[in-house]
């Protein structure tokens, strides 16, 4: 039996400790407020992922450490840099395998699908961030400090998943009040599912396959008033009174909302289309996305229970 170091127990980190768990794995999942789920091969731990020290302590004698954490969509610039370093030296310290949750942000503006062998060329500052801790983890795997893998997922869905749409659309949409979302609502779009998410995680933790690159979640592509369309249905909502938001609004809207205000930079993948590939990582590991209406009834079942 393994040990496996989880770290952050939000949506993502605690289904991925409990997958381990299931299968038989020991599992750390270290977190600020020591939360997760009730098992009894999860030991929760309370800890900072900015504090190496902590967590070397914490990955002491583990297989391998998975890191979810993210910091506050505003704080990604200050916050990220310190937890990505500190979770990499624990890595490097301990010999753990390190796994590394991320997105498709450091692709930048791509015509056309986003494969995992998509070169990483960034327009954003957030996306600054996620490339430059990929490539100093690659780094550290390419001088055999470490062994490094990335998985890369697209906008959450699923019950628990916290995204621009569960947070600004669908609670609007199922509740029949008019809704808005910023961007063209008639290009594709990809969605992943948070179980999926937490499934590759797994997977390639625990493949000998997986290390040094990246790998994409098999997920859905449909547009944003497709996909509210849907969502209406299964809730049995009226249909959807969706608008779109342009840059202005959204620029105006974030004078009073830093949140909202850091969608300016990244309205460029709101108003294009923005499908990631994740065909490399379904024929690697026979992974494939979770059925799209299990994935809007999680969602909707999510969004009532709060």
């Amino acid at each position: 039996m393994s040990v496996h170091v989880v770290a952050g127990a939000g949506s993502t980190g605690s289904r991925a400790a409990l997958l381990l768990a299931e299968a038989g794995e020991r599992v750390r999942l270290v977190s600020r407020r020591g939360l997760g789920p009730d098992h009894p091969r999860i030991e929760k731990v309370t800890g900072d992922t900015t504090d190496a020290d902590r967590l070397t302590e914490s990955t002491e004698g583990a297989t391998t450490l998975i890191n979810t954490t993210w910091p506050p969509y505003n704080r990604w610039p200050a916050d990220f840099p310190p937890i990505a370093e500190a979770v990499l030296t624990a890595a490097e310290r301990t010999g753990a395998n390190y796994v590394s949750l991320s997105n498709s942000y450091g692709y930048g503006h791509v015509d056309g699908p986003m494969t995992e062998n998509s070169a990483l060329a960034p327009v954003s500052v957030k996306g600054a961030v996620r490339a430059q801790i990929w490539l100093d983890a690659l780094a550290a795997h390419e001088a055999g400090r470490v062994r490094v893998t990335e998985v890369r997922a697209s906008t959450y869905l699923g019950a628990g998943a916290q995204s621009a749409y569960t947070i600004l659309a669908a609670p609007q949409i199922l509740a029949g009040e008019p809704a808005s979302f910023p961007g063209d609502l008639d290009v594709p779009k990809t969605w992943s599912s948070v179980d999926d998410v937490a499934h590759t995680l797994v997977t390639v933790a625990l493949d000998d396959r997986s290390w040094g690159r990246a790998w994409h979640v098999p997920s859905s592509q449909l547009s944003v008033r497709e996909l509210s369309e849907r969502l209406a249905a299964a809730a049995g909502a009226p249909a959807p009174r969706l608008s779109p938001l342009s840059l202005v609004e959204v620029a105006w809207a974030g004078r009073t909302d830093p949140i909202v205000a850091e969608i300016v930079e990244m309205f460029y993948a709101l108003e294009h289309p923005d499908v990631l590939d994740a065909t490399l990582t379904e024929q690697t590991f026979g992974l494939s996305a979770t059925p799209l209406d299990t994935v809007i009834a999680d969602t909707v079942g999510g969004l009532v229970a709060v």
